[in-house]
């Protein structure tokens, strides 16, 4: 398709070896990042991000490209491992706290891997930045379960054997 603007050159080995095979996989679809984003659920701008190694795609970004490319279970697979050692080698951004925000909030400043978290505490919540987004296409929700029937039925059963009984009886005292 068009050309692709140069991956950073400070992107660790595993970023960029999962970001050209990303490309490569959009680029066998044939499609636009509009399309792209039409058929996956994901918007041109996320999958800006993701393909410019600015952002890590979720997981499910990575699952419904490899749906609409049609590559098979052991290759989408592969772009599953590929997809776990990027984020595990992802640079994660620089925060400061407060910065201008409301409280609570922090504000990205920085992509620099050197400098690590401000104040240097590697918490769970920014281990935990780059998990799957439970986001999924209508079409690939998962089936509803059918749900017992509602007590509203069971009254309308109950009352009809009831109606039923009561004509056989009457018809049963009428002929007889």
């Amino acid at each position: 398709m068009g050309a692709w603007q140069p991956l950073p050159d400070d992107l660790p080995p595993e970023v960029r070896h999962f970001v050209e095979q990303l490309r490569q996989l959009k680029d066998r679809t044939g499609l636009s990042l509009v399309a792209l984003g039409a058929r996956t659920a994901y918007s041109k701008s996320s999958w800006q991000r993701y393909l410019n190694a600015t952002q890590p795609p979720p997981r499910q970004a990575v699952v419904a490209l490899c749906r609409v490319a049609g590559i098979g279970k052991e290759e989408a697979e592969r772009f599953g491992v590929r997809w776990e050692l990027a984020v595990r080698a992802w640079p994660k951004p620089v925060v400061v706290p407060g910065a201008g925000r409301p409280e609570g909030t922090a504000e990205t400043i920085g992509n620099d891997e050197n400098t690590g978290n401000a104040g240097g505490a590697d918490t769970d919540a920014e281990s935990e930045r780059y998990e799957d987004d439970p986001t999924l296409p209508w079409w690939d929700a998962p089936p509803k379960r059918s749900e017992p029937p509602s007590r509203r039925l069971l009254v309308v059963a109950v009352v009809l054997v009831v109606a039923l009984a009561l004509t056989a009886v009457i018809g049963a005292v009428a002929l007889g």
